[in-house]
C-alpha cells in the first residue's frame, strides 16, 4: 500500500480575512478528498524575523519548525496576494529561510489572489524562485482576479465563503487534486525525446 502523501499550503497573507487563506483552504480540502494528509502553514501565526543568514536557526523564531513542515512535506502550495506586480514581503522572507534541502525535487502548486485584474507576473516570480531551489512547479497554476468580488458568504463553505462561480472552485480544487496526484513524482528530465536525440548524436 503507498504512504499517504502530505500536502503543506503556505498562505502568504498576514490579513485576518484572508482571501488567499481561505483558497488555501480549498486547495487543501480538495487534497484530503483525494486522500492527503494536509497542514495549513499559515505565517499569521509564526515568528519569522527578517531572514539574517549570519544569526542561527534556533536564534531566529520559528524559523526551524517552518523549514522542517517545508523539507517533511511532499508536495507543497504556495499561496500569496498581489502586491505591486509580485508576491508578498511575509512569502518572500519566508522563502528566504528554505533552500535546497526544503525544496529539492518537492512538487509546488502557485495560487495567487490579485485584488485587481493582474496576477501574472505574480506567478511567474514565484515560479522562478522555486525553480532556483529545485522545486517541481506544477503546469497547473491557479490566479484570482478582483478576489473580494469571486467570493459570496455562505456559513456552511470554507471560512464562511463560498466561491460564486462553479469554474473558479474547480480551478483551485484542481491544484489541490495534482499536488496529490504529482507529490511522489520523480522530476527526470529525461524524456524518450531527448533519449532518441541524444542517440543520433
Amino acid at each position: 500500500m503507498a504512504p499517504t502523501p502530505s500536502v503543506l499550503a503556505v498562505n502568504g497573507s498576514l490579513r485576518v480575512e484572508s482571501y488567499t487563506r481561505t483558497a488555501l483552504r480549498y486547495v487543501l480540502r480538495a487534497a484530503e478528498d483525494a486522500d492527503a494528509e494536509t497542514t495549513l502553514l499559515d505565517l499569521r501565526e509564526y515568528d519569522l524575523p527578517v531572514y539574517d543568514p549570519d544569526v542561527d536557526d534556533r536564534n531566529q523564531g520559528d524559523a526551524r519548525e517552518v523549514k522542517r513542515l517545508v523539507r517533511e512535506a511532499d508536495a507543497v502550495a504556495l499561496g500569496t496576494p498581489v502586491y505591486h506586480g509580485s508576491y508578498s514581503g511575509a512569502l518572500k522572507n519566508f522563502h528566504d529561510y528554505c533552500g535546497f534541502d526544503e525544496y529539492e525535487d518537492t512538487t509546488v502548486g502557485l495560487l495567487a489572489t490579485a485584488g485587481g485584474g493582474s496576477y501574472g507576473s505574480t506567478l511567474d516570480h514565484l515560479r522562478i524562485t522555486v525553480r532556483g531551489v529545485h522545486g517541481w512547479v506544477l503546469p497547473h497554476q491557479v490566479g484570482i482576479r478582483n478576489a473580494s468580488s469571486r467570493f459570496r458568504a455562505d456559513p456552511d463553505a470554507i471560512d464562511g465563503r463560498a466561491f460564486r462561480e462553479d469554474d473558479l472552485r474547480e480551478r483551485v480544487e484542481k491544484l489541490g487534486r495534482m499536488l496529490v496526484e504529482y507529490a511522489s513524482i520523480d522530476p527526470d528530465v529525461t524524456t524518450p525525446r531527448t533519449t532518441d536525440a541524444d542517440a543520433d548524436d
